[in-house]
């Protein structure tokens, strides 16, 4: 990956509390941590990871958060700078077809990336093939135009916006912008099965192909050019990996720990943080604990850095302008291991219902979904035989639903809230007939599932969103939450909450933005590599 001309100003080492143990908590403390600053990471739940949970029961082991990998890019820059590649520390495997998808009970469609792609829609639709390949090349543009002039700038300067290569821009941005993806797509393919290929990565975004921007057509470059890959052993490899790198960087890792508050002092008339106030859950009637910090990071959920953690007069979002937000959908999820095999189901599986645009404004609206819905399944044991028992499956069904806490919690054998299990049920029966698997309910050895009070328990969801903010035009790029609070000094933000956004790799930039800003690297772009990259970002001898 390229990386902008930036120049580091070797602040003095400072105390940095990261607080969140997910993908851009430990992110951002190993960036930290690699540049001389002392680092305490501090996550409450047992472990690490965030989102990206992890349930081993009866020998299978279940990613609970994300399991599609894509962005590669993004997050081999960030192993690079931490001094290592992706190549060594994680075992990728490239899958093929990257994922297979169900329009209607009966003969699924596979879907390959590159030519094979193009190939694919041809058979859908006559002249879809050469459609597509133009698209593809349209979402490579987007894609590059992306990662050079939005992801890797947090916008805190207004010389950004004026940039002459941005302005030469705007005239094929604005479009992009100011046109919903729905109808982007639809101006370039007639067939409503190819519109919703095209159209599902929006959920992947918290949103939907009618609330978001037709610039995101950006992550069909993902899937369908770059390909889908998978980390052996699932993304709880992925975070054992990331903490494992953190730790040999020096960064201490506290789980069981809740931080109960930010600590503000204000010294002629400017506020900065100075310490964090956390109890170790793990230990009965255990007392609270102050750790002084020169940095705080909040990379957990903004809605609870700033309504939970700070007193009002320093949150950086009034009370009102939650309001106005979309907090993206929230998810019933279902974790099953299953006996014998599945040679119907693929690694990642697609069911898309035909009344797409009535499922998404169900979600929206808060209302109840129908029966049948579009529903996502992994099935990591069709690559990886680590993740179940011998002769066995494991299927992860994900169910995208209102952001509605009020649907209660899941749990294990169908002895969750009512509504939850009844959505579960309904899926798994859903998948059963769609696939053609009349014995599925019987062959459940495993059942575990949760739901949007989950997200609000485990992580502190707003309103049980389980992936973040959506990507809507007015939650995009400098439209998105700040890294920074602008009130209080020393106190950044990083996650799916806030710059760039949603995803496993938008989390990985999250933390280089954070780590330009605390090192003084001003100016666009990724984060410089040192000129080893075998060697720990920051221990280089240039000024």
């Amino acid at each position: 990956m390229t990386t902008a001309s930036n120049e580091q100003h070797s602040p003095a080492p400072r105390r940095v509390v990261v607080i969140g143990g997910g993908f851009s908590g430990l992110a951002t403390a190993g960036l930290l941590a690699a540049t001389g600053h002392q680092v305490t990471l501090l996550e409450q739940q047992h472990h690490l990871g965030g989102r990206a949970g992890r349930l081993r029961r009866d020998g299978f082991s279940f990613d609970t958060g994300p399991s599609w990998y894509l962005m590669p890019e993004a997050i081999e820059h960030w192993f690079e700078l931490m001094g290592t590649t992706t190549g060594d520390a994680l075992e990728l495997v490239q899958l093929d077809p990257g994922y297979r998808v169900w329009f209607d009970a009966g003969t699924p469609v596979d879907m390959p990336a590159g030519g094979g792609a193009d190939a694919v829609f041809e058979t859908l639709q006559p002249g879809a093939g050469a459609a597509l390949h133009r698209y593809r090349k349209q979402a490579q543009e987007s894609h590059s135009m992306a990662l050079k002039h939005f992801l890797y700038d947090d916008f805190s300067s207004a010389t950004t916006l004026f940039n002459p290569q941005l302005l030469k821009l705007l005239p094929r941005l604005a479009p992009l912008l100011t046109t919903s993806l729905e109808k982007f797509v639809a101006k370039r393919f007639s067939d409503p099965r190819l519109r919703q290929v095209l159209g599902y990565p929006a959920v992947f975004l918290g949103s939907s192909p009618k609330r978001t921007p037709a610039l995101y057509h950006l992550m069909s470059h993902l899937d369908l050019t770059q390909g889908v890959q998978y980390p052996m052993g699932g993304f709880a490899s992925m975070v054992d990996a990331m903490a494992q790198i953190c730790r040999q960087a020096g960064v201490e890792i506290i789980t069981d720990a809740r931080v109960d508050s930010i600590e503000v002092a204000t010294a002629s008339g400017q506020a900065k943080v100075e310490a964090v106030s956390w109890v170790n859950t793990a230990r009965t009637g255990s007392k609270y604990q102050r750790l002084a910090a020169d940095v705080v990071v909040g990379a957990a959920d903004l809605h609870h850095i700033e309504t939970a953690l700070l007193p009002p007069a320093y949150r950086s979002h009034a009370a009102g302008s939650w309001k106005h937000r979309d907090p993206g959908p929230s998810a019933v999820l279902l974790c099953l291991g299953i006996k014998g095999k599945l040679p119907q189901l693929n690694h990642h599986n697609l069911f898309f219902t035909k009344d797409w645009g009535e499922n998404f404004r169900r979600i929206h609206a808060g209302e109840d979904l129908e029966p049948e819905t579009s529903v996502y399944v992994c099935m990591p044991s069709y690559t990886d035989s680590s993740v179940a028992p011998d002769g066995c499956e494991n299927l992860f069904i994900l169910v995208p639903a209102p952001a509605l806490p009020g649907w209660g919690s899941g749990g294990p054998n169908g002895e969750g809230s009512p509504h939850v299990e009844k959505i579960a049920d309904a899926a798994l029966d859903q998948v059963a007939a769609w696939a053609g698997i009349e014995d599925l309910r019987e062959r459940v050895v495993v059942r575990q599932s949760y739901g949007p009070e989950d997200f609000v328990n485990n992580v502190n969801a707003w309103q049980g969103g389980a992936l973040g903010l959506a990507h809507t035009l007015r939650q995009s790029a400098l439209f998105r939450p700040s890294n920074s609070n602008r009130k209080v000094r020393g106190l950044h933000y990083a996650g799916s909450s806030v710059r760039p956004g949603i995803g496993v790799p938008m989390c990985l930039i999250s933390a280089e933005l954070i780590a330009k800003k605390v090192n003084g690297i001003s100016g666009p772009g990724p984060l410089p590599l040192p000129d080893d990259t075998r060697a720990p970002a920051g221990r280089r001898t240039e000024a």
